[in-house]
């Protein structure tokens, strides 16, 4: 016999943080209306000042909703609702991203089905169709890189975090999210510290979810550069084999001194952010400033694990 929608188990919380959202959130919750499944919604308000407070407070979905009273980025945005999280499963959603009517009975059903399973991701499609992310690869110099092709479910070594499923146990067990990374990054490391801990992770091809890449934060921009720069180099250093973490920062503080000297020998230098000096000495300011911490989080992610570090980075980077 098949249940109705109501009187099935809630068992998943959806965690979308916003900020300044107005434009296209009602329509990420529209499509959350429409799930075949019974699940919470948690809307995080990154103190929104656009008018997004005001489409939050007018859905008929009624969402939850936690407004925060300044802006924590998508990593602080998730850490900080956690808390609030009493069900077995906790969905990451992106505020620009509008999930298929089966989206979440999909992900539910592949962590039914395999209890090894800490994370069911999605494949994100950009409104044209095109796949934008698949899971995400690590590449031989420790970058997290979106797999933009549709490939076999258990290829990829973590999850794009603007769709994704985990069980909540799993997270609290590794640390939860790095609160601190602000945005980027939070879905490699926490995937990474999984892999660690000795859990799966696997993309689901049927996870279907739209995604207006980049509509809450200017893809290409200094923050972007910055952030996704400082956070992988954090990321390795939280995670990473030693030797791999020491011979990325080497390579990155290499090239920054080489950069200004290229310039002054007339030779080309890319024109993006990540390869102005100005940029990779604040990256370089950011990541020695929050070793300390760093460092303990390396012990604590250690003392969590259940697999080699170095056992890790051989069976998936340069994948």
């Amino acid at each position: 016999m098949v249940l109705a929608v109501a009187e099935l188990e809630t068992r998943t919380t959806v965690i979308v943080v916003t900020w300044r959202g107005r434009d296209h959130i009602g329509e990420c919750l529209d499509a959350l209306a429409t799930q075949r499944r019974p699940h919470r919604t948690l809307v995080v308000n990154n103190a929104s000042d656009d008018g997004t407070a005001e489409v939050l407070a007018h859905h008929p979905s009624r969402p939850h909703v936690l407004r925060l009273d300044h802006n924590v980025g998508y990593a602080g945005g998730i850490a900080a609702a956690l808390p609030e999280v009493d069900t077995p499963f906790v969905a990451w959603l992106n505020d620009d991203a509008v999930p298929a009517p089966d989206w979440l009975d999909t992900v539910e059903g592949a962590l039914d089905d395999d209890p090894r399973l800490a994370a069911a991701g999605s494949v994100l499609t950009l409104p044209d169709g095109r796949v934008q992310s698949a899971g995400v690869r690590l590449t031989a110099d420790g970058h997290g890189a979106d797999i933009p092709t549709e490939t076999e479910s258990d290829t990829a070594f973590g999850f794009c975090g603007g769709a994704v499923l985990l069980r909540r146990h799993a997270l609290e067990a590794v640390g939860e999210v790095p609160a601190d990374f602000f945005c980027y990054y939070e879905d490699t490391d926490t995937a990474w510290r999984l892999r660690l801990a000795g859990w799966e992770i696997r993309t689901v091809p049927a996870a279907r979810v739209r995604h207006r890449h980049g509509a809450s934060a200017r893809l290409g921009s200094t923050h972007f550069h910055l952030w996704n720069e400082r956070n992988r180099l954090r990321t390795l250093l939280r995670c990473a084999p030693a030797g791999v973490a020491a011979r990325e920062l080497a390579r990155f503080v290499a090239i920054t001194v080489a950069l200004p000297i290229r310039r002054r020998m007339g030779r080309q230098v890319p024109d993006t952010p990540n390869f102005r000096t100005s940029l990779r000495l604040r990256v370089l300011a950011e990541v020695l400033a929050g070793l300390p911490a760093t460092l303990v989080a390396r012990r604590e992610i250690r003392r969590r694990s259940t697999a080699g570090r170095s056992d890790v980075w051989r069976r998936w980077s340069g994948r």
